[in-house]
C-alpha cells in the first residue's frame, strides 16, 4: 500500500490509524485511495486491543421498537458517533433480567460508554450508581434523583401534565380519566405523569380518579378507551401517558359514536409526529421539536475528555400544545 500511495509505511500507519499526525491532504488521500484499490479493511479488534478502546458506544433502551422518539435518539446518536469513529450497539432492558444482563456486558467492557434512555424500574437506582462508580462514561435520561459520577438529562413531565389536565379542568372537564404505563401504576406513590394528573386533580378540589392502565400499546390502549366510554358515567375526558395511546382513544371515541372533543377531550405525551395528521390534531404535551443531538454531545465530550468529568445535568423543556383533540 505505501508503495502503491508512493509514502512511507509510517505514513499509511497514520492515516489509517486515525493517529493525531500532521499528514498532508492530498497525501492522505492518496493513502485513502490506495486502501481502497487494494480492499483494505481495518482490523477493528486489534486496533482496539492496542488502544484498550471498543470504539463502540452502547445506547440502552426499554424497546428495540415502536416508540418514534427512540428512534430519533437512536438516529442522532448514530450520526454524531459516525462522525467520531465510532459504532453503536443497543441493549434492550424490558424486564429485571435484561436490566441486569446489562449492566453485565456492560461492565464487561462491550462499549466505551452508555447512552441510557430506559423507562420503569427495572434499571434500579442502584444498578445505575454501581455502573456509573465504574468510571463508565454515562449519560442516563431520568428524573431520578442522587445519580453521580454521570450526566443526567431530565423533562419537567409533571409540570407539563399538570398543565394539560388544568386546561382540562379550566373547561369544566370533572370526568377526567388517565391512562397510565404499567410502571407508573406499580410505584409506591405517584410521579411524573401520573403525578401531575393528581397535583392538578388536587388543586381543583376533584376527589374523584380515573386511573387504568393502557398507555403501553395501541392496542390496550384502544380496548381501555372503548370500555371507559361505553359505561354509563363515562370521562369527559382522557389524559394518556403517551401519544400512540391518545390515538387509540381518538379512535375508540369515533367509533363508540363519540364526538372529540365535545363529547371527550383527549390529550397525549411524546409530541409524536402522528399526532399531527390524526382528525382532530392532538393535543400532547412534549418537547417542542426532537433534537438529541446535545444529549449525544453530552456522551462524547465524556468520552474526549483526558480526565473524569463532573455529573452535569440538562433539562429539556416540555409544554402542553393545545390543539383541536381538547
Amino acid at each position: 500500500m505505501a508503495e502503491l500511495a508512493n509514502v512511507s509505511v509510517a505514513t499509511v500507519s497514520y492515516v489509517l490509524s486515525g493517529r493525531d499526525r500532521p499528514v498532508a491532504a492530498e497525501t492522505r488521500q492518496r493513502v485513502l485511495d490506495a486502501a481502497r484499490q487494494l480492499g483494505y479493511t481495518p482490523n477493528q479488534a486489534a486496533r482496539s486491543l492496542r488502544k484498550r478502546r471498543t470504539q463502540r458506544i452502547c445506547l440502552v433502551l426499554s424497546s428495540l421498537g415502536g416508540v418514534p422518539t427512540d428512534e430519533r435518539l437512536a438516529t442522532d446518536l448514530h450520526e454524531m458517533a459516525d462522525a467520531r469513529g465510532y459504532s453503536v450497539i443497543t441493549l434492550s432492558v424490558y424486564s429485571e433480567a435484561r436490566a441486569k444482563a446489562a449492566i453485565d456486558v456492560l461492565r464487561g467492557g462491550i462499549a466505551d460508554g452508555a447512552l441510557i434512555n430506559v423507562v420503569g424500574g427495572h434499571l434500579t437506582h442502584d444498578l445505575l450508581a454501581g455502573l456509573a462508580a465504574t468510571g463508565l462514561p454515562m449519560v442516563v435520561m431520568s428524573n431520578e434523583s442522587g445519580l453521580e459520577g454521570c450526566d443526567v438529562v431530565r423533562t419537567p413531565e409533571t409540570e407539563a401534565s399538570a398543565e394539560a389536565v388544568e386546561h382540562l379542568l379550566e373547561q369544566g372537564r370533572r370526568r377526567i380519566a388517565f391512562l397510565a404505563h404499567r410502571h407508573e401504576l406499580h410505584r409506591d406513590r405517584p410521579a411524573g405523569r401520573l403525578l401531575g394528573y393528581t397535583t392538578a386533580l388536587d388543586r381543583h378540589g376533584v376527589s374523584e380518579r380515573i386511573i387504568t392502565s393502557g398507555a403501553d400499546d395501541r392496542v390496550s390502549a384502544y380496548q381501555t378507551a372503548a370500555d371507559l366510554l361505553r359505561s354509563p358515567d363515562r370521562p369527559d375526558a382522557i389524559f394518556a401517558a403517551s401519544d400512540r395511546a391518545a390515538i387509540s382513544a381518538i379512535w375508540a371515541a369515533r367509533d363508540a359514536g363519540l364526538r372529540v372533543p365535545d363529547d371527550v377531550a383527549i390529550i397525549g405525551a411524546g409530541n409524536i409526529d402522528e399526532g399531527l395528521i390524526t382528525n382532530p390534531q392532538l393535543s400532547t404535551i412534549g418537547p417542542l421539536r426532537h433534537d438529541y443531538t446535545d444529549v449525544a454531545r453530552l456522551l462524547f465530550d465524556r468520552l474526549q475528555a483526558e480526565e473524569a468529568l463532573p455529573g452535569r445535568e440538562i433539562v429539556r423543556a416540555w409544554t402542553f400544545l393545545r390543539r383541536g383533540s381538547s
